[in-house]
């Protein structure tokens, strides 16, 4: 890692005693598992601050830093050397993001008195609009009825699930039978922080996931909604490819991924009249800043029909 002139040291430290930094972050890991943060979050915030402890033992010259070079000059230094080595603003921004985390773990443990990041700011990333599929490549997407094989009514059941109810792919592949209604048209998904909530499933999706247990053979309530060729638990990479290669058949858009189906669900219901708050909780956000980005794609093409059709636009 080379460190821009500017880092330099964090100023005086004891190169005795004291509490390591890294020891402190594998506890702070350690209790997000024993909390059942996602194994992708906790795999996001190891690598972050791994980089942090990396770039804090080229300031300090010690392989081993010190819970007391966790400092707010250190903080600052570090988010200053991510900008100016040209890390994305929403990298830079995730790093802050951890190791404010990690601040909050050690001063509710007491283990540092004072919050290194209270204050502390980083880039604030460029909006972009999520990808959607438009109406047209939606009614493409569903046009073709599936062939009466178990894994292509599984395959379009996943579609059919995606788009009906704009979960998430971590929330799809964690249901189990018993989680699913399909004739009440009803699915109980667990999401982030395990908070808990119940969506409509929608007539589509509910026939579309029927079709595909009645193909498969039976099972206990709490085995797996959707299976792979060996009968266990569907990964969320088979998920990838299947949702990758079918939107492929009907869209251009670089983005082929399943959260592109639950930006088509946003956008889909905004358009059509649906209330924001109502949309906030289908998605399962915990803030509604989070969804009023569909707004903005709304607004998008209310501006570019604006431009086509006004005479003075």
């Amino acid at each position: 890692m080379a460190i821009v002139a500017s880092a330099g040291k964090t100023g005086s430290r004891k190169k005795h005693g004291g509490r390591l930094f890294r020891r402190a972050v594998g506890g702070f890991l350690t209790d997000l598992e024993r909390r059942s943060f996602s194994p992708h979050t906790v795999a996001a915030y190891r690598r972050d601050l791994a980089r942090f402890a990396d770039f804090l033992s080229e300031v300090t010259h010690d392989d081993e830093p010190r819970l007391a070079d966790f400092e707010p000059a250190a903080v600052r230094r570090f988010v200053a050397w991510m900008v100016s080595s040209r890390y994305a603003r929403r990298s830079v921004q995730r790093n802050l993001a951890a190791l404010r985390s990690l601040a909050k773990y050690l001063t509710g443990r007491k283990a540092i008195r004072v919050n290194p990041t209270l204050g502390l700011t980083a880039p604030k990333p460029a909006r972009r609009l999520p990808s959607f599929l438009t109406r047209r490549e939606t009614d493409l997407l569903f046009s073709c009825p599936a062939e009466p094989t178990t894994a292509e009514l599984r395959d379009r059941a996943i579609l059919e699930l995606l788009y009906g109810t704009g979960i998430r792919l971590s929330e799809l592949v964690s249901l189990s039978l018993r989680d699913v209604d399909a004739y009440g048209g009803l699915v109980k998904v667990i999401g982030k922080g395990r908070k808990q909530r119940v969506v409509p499933l929608g007539r589509s999706a509910g026939e579309s996931i029927a079709k595909y247990l009645d193909a498969r053979e039976g099972g206990a309530a709490d085995d797996p909604l959707f299976l792979n060729l060996r009968g266990s638990r569907l990964s969320g990479r088979s998920v990838q490819r299947i949702v990758a290669k079918r939107l492929g058949q009907v869209s251009e858009a670089r983005s082929l991924s399943p959260h592109v189906l639950r930006h088509t669900f946003a956008t889909h219901m905004l358009n059509a009249g649906a209330d924001l708050r109502a949309v906030q909780e289908l998605l399962g956000h915990a803030s509604l800043s989070s969804t009023q980005i569909y707004t903005h794609v709304t607004t998008e093409r209310l501006k570019e029909a604006y431009k086509k059709a006004h005479p003075r636009a």
